[in-house]
């Protein structure tokens, strides 16, 4: 229960407020803010989050803002750059974002009555002194190099002007600007209730949760985290839920109970880096307002089998400022009936396009996020667009990897949804490395002098037709839906085969390892940039496999146990048979027999041996063998009296 006053709370100091006697100022005339936080984010995607008290910080503020924090860099995630032997990290505050107060709305101050306050500080990540490391200084070196080729482009080739609505030269430009948002999604329930698959199954068909009202627990948490959020000035736009969950029951002491629902929370548009700093801080009070609500929340792709996952589509926008203050969005087209883009916004689509394969280990770095990108529920598994079925007609397609949004009435609402990111994605990282592929299609298509409507067709292109920049045996748009419209054969054979984990999605960066020229596109050629996505390689396919030993294995064995026989009239072959088929499958998966390892031992001996081509084979015919389990006993347990 929130019954403080918000308004006597300090939440945000803004770039503008970093000097030090603005800084000690607020902090003295805000005594509940006791500890401040140097956070940086390393390659695993984790904030650090040391406790300095207010009064050590005040005393040695110069050299803090200055020169950071030290901490012991065998403790982040920063494998190949820092281990035990050369393990200096230093933790250097960013001026330029904004940093935050988290409040620990359990404990009270004694003098003000307002919860406890944590001034976390965004900072990069810096080794041994002199190199900047971690996913903070990759966004930041990324967008760099990105404007500086999108302004280089842009004077080369002068034709462009002739085709980007309300821009005449390149000399009216003042800056250029980026523009980032995400759609955050998540589950919540209460604790220790598991889901009903099944019910949940036919409320996700029926749409009987989409967009409906929240009430009880959930509700008084959306409606805390929405007005709490609006106090940070992170321009909440709205709060809803999404198309997963049950509806919550009510027992005899008035309280709901088994709450099983999917929310989805957004928030406006920023810079690249505050748009990820941001959703870094919105998850921390989305979780501690929730649970102090009584309620569990999860960030996981895929929390529940044969449910909707929860994605985080991101959006992608470059705009330029002009000497006169006005803003132009450079993706719009001079005639926006007659095109739909200009000729910086094909190129910025078809660079993603072209190049996805490269984002692919950043976009799904985890074994629960291939839980998700599979064919339905709306997961984006093909690479491919949509546009719009004509120019006036902006698209509403769901089943592709990225759409174009317009707004006939709002020029500046012109911009990119990418829809597989997920809210365990790396927003750093994917920020990043997509503005550099985007570069790459932006560069080809103003080198070749190309018009909107030679773009249109570029894109539109069959499969088989040669092109200046799209593969020749690719498909790249779609106005239809892709799963009711095409075979698995077609999709597959138009628009590309996806990995199916994580192992084949790092084969993208390097057949088996990690090869700097298979990434020069998301680094530039850079070789901290590269040492960085090697970083994080590592730390990804570490994780994998130790989710994989130590937390799937058992959990997978934990669901074989619960798939019981339940039937005593052995006469009943239709029953007698959906449960030799079960327990087939279950000795199969995961029981040991003498002179045969189960499946699950195979896979615990492939990553003890290092073996990940193997724990990669392994891991989709355990998939393949559960699937086939859940459907065999869901058919089974209907049939017991």
């Amino acid at each position: 229960m929130i019954n403080f006053d918000l308004n006597r709370m300090l939440f945000t100091l803004t770039p503008g407020e970093h000097d030090e006697e603005t800084v000690r100022s607020r902090l003295m005339a805000h005594p509940e803010v006791k500890f401040v936080s140097f956070t940086g984010v390393d390659m695993g995607n984790h904030s650090t989050d040391e406790k300095i008290p207010v009064a050590l910080f005040l005393n040695d503020m110069e050299k803090m803002l200055e020169s950071g924090v030290q901490t012991d860099g065998s403790s982040v995630a920063l494998p190949t750059i820092a281990d035990l032997s050369n393990a200096r990290v230093d933790i250097v505050p960013d001026p330029d974002a904004n940093w935050f107060v988290e409040y620990n709305y359990n404990n009270r101050d004694y003098e003000t009555g307002l919860p406890t306050g944590t001034l976390r500080i965004p900072s990069y990540l810096r080794h041994n002194g002199d190199t900047m490391v971690g996913s903070r200084i990759y966004l930041k070196e990324s967008v760099d190099r990105f404007l500086a080729g999108l302004r280089k482009a842009l004077e080369d080739n002068p034709y462009v002007f002739e085709h980007i609505g309300g821009l005449e030269s390149n000399d009216e430009i003042d800056e250029l600007l980026l523009t980032n948002a995400t759609e955050l999604e998540f589950w919540v329930k209460t604790p220790d209730d598991r889901a009903d698959r099944d019910q949940l199954s036919i409320a996700q068909e029926l749409k009987e949760q989409y967009w409906q009202r929240v009430n009880g627990p959930v509700g008084t948490a959306m409606e805390q985290v929405l007005e709490i959020l609006d106090h940070y000035g992170f321009g909440v736009e709205m709060g809803h839920k999404e198309v997963g969950g049950v509806k919550a029951k009510m027992g005899n002491s008035g309280n709901f109970d088994h709450i099983m629902e999917q929310l989805e929370i957004d928030w406006k548009y920023s810079s690249p880096m505050q748009a990820a700093d941001n959703e870094a801080q919105i998850k921390h009070i989305i979780r501690d307002i929730f649970r102090m609500n009584g309620l569990d929340v999860t960030f996981m792709a895929k929390p529940i089998h044969g449910v909707a996952g929860s994605g985080e589509h991101t959006h992608f926008g470059v705009a330029a400022k002009l000497k006169d203050g006005s803003v132009v969005n450079l993706f719009e087209p001079e005639n926006r009936e007659a095109d739909f883009m200009s000729p910086v916004g094909y190129g910025a689509l078809m660079g993603i396009l072209r190049n996805y394969e490269k984002l692919y280990p950043i976009i799904a770095p985890e074994h629960d996020s291939f839980q998700r990108l599979k064919p339905g529920y709306e997961a984006p598994v093909c690479i491919v667009t949509s546009l719009g079925v004509d120019h006036k007609t902006p698209s509403r397609n769901r089943t592709v990897l990225i759409g174009l949004v317009r707004d006939l009435k709002n020029p500046l609402s012109t911009r990119f949804e990418l829809r597989s990111p997920n809210p365990h994605t790396n927003t750093y990282l994917i920020i990043g490395a997509g503005y550099l592929t985007m570069l790459d299609g932006i560069k080809a298509v103003l080198s070749a002098g190309k018009t909107p409507h030679e773009l249109e067709a570029s894109i539109s292109k069959r499969y088989g037709d040669e092109d200046f920049y799209l593969e020749k045996d690719r498909e790249y748009r779609a106005e239809r839906n892709i799963y009711t419209e095409f075979t698995p054969e077609v999709r597959e054979k138009l628009f590309g085969k996806a990995p199916a984990n994580v192992w084949q999605s790092f084969l993208n960066w390097g057949d088996g390892y990690f090869n700097p020229e298979e990434v020069r596109l998301i680094t530039g050629g850079d070789e901290t940039m590269a040492k960085i996505l090697r970083s994080y390689r590592e730390q990804m396919i570490y994780k994998w496999t130790m989710e994989y030993h130590d937390r799937y294995i058992g959990n997978t064995m934990d669901f074989l146990r619960d798939c019981v026989k339940l039937h005593q009239d052995e006469t009943n072959e239709y029953d007698v048979a959906n449960w030799k088929r079960c327990a087939e499958l279950k000795a199969l998966i995961g029981h040991e027999e003498k002179g045969r390892a189960s499946l699950l031992m195979q896979a615990r001996i492939a990553i003890d041996e290092n073996d990940y081509a193997g724990l990669s084979r392994l891991e989709l015919e355990i998939e393949e063998k559960l699937e086939e389990l859940r459907e065999v006993y869901a058919k089974y347990r209907r049939n017991i009296l």
